[in-house]
């Protein structure tokens, strides 16, 4: 597996649930994300290279009924334990390409993101 990364992580400053869809299961939320794919902080571990249809909720504005939702495909790319003992870190992979999800993903990115210095270590 390479270990080296393809995009810029970006922690997200909103409490964002991440769900498998078949059937409808809390995988836990998210510590970044990119168009790419998404680090969830969970509290069960996951199968490598098992597939999910995700569903990400984001927060809503306050002038909006329902935040914008996406739903895609995903791949486990790894699941290793978190520094919190009854927590496990899983890093999905999205398997499919959606312009509309882009979007969606770019939009909160800009919103929502932690403003922090970025180094090497934070490029996928």
């Amino acid at each position: 597996m390479n270990d080296k990364r393809k995009a810029l992580r970006k922690n997200l400053m909103a409490f964002t649930s991440v769900y498998g869809l078949q059937p409808k299961t809390l995988f836990g939320y998210i510590d970044d994300l990119t168009v790419l794919g998404v680090k969830v902080i969970g509290e069960k571990s996951v199968d490598v290279n098992e597939h999910f249809v995700l569903g990400i909720e984001f927060p809503q504005d306050a002038n909006q009924k329902n935040g914008p939702r996406i739903v895609t495909a995903a791949r486990v790319v790894w699941c290793r334990p978190d520094k919190n003992p009854h927590q496990w870190d899983i890093g999905f992979e999205f398997t499919e390409s959606k312009p509309e999800n882009e979007k969606i993903i770019e939009a909160i990115l800009r919103r929502y993101e932690f403003r922090r210095k970025t180094s090497s270590a934070d490029v996928d």
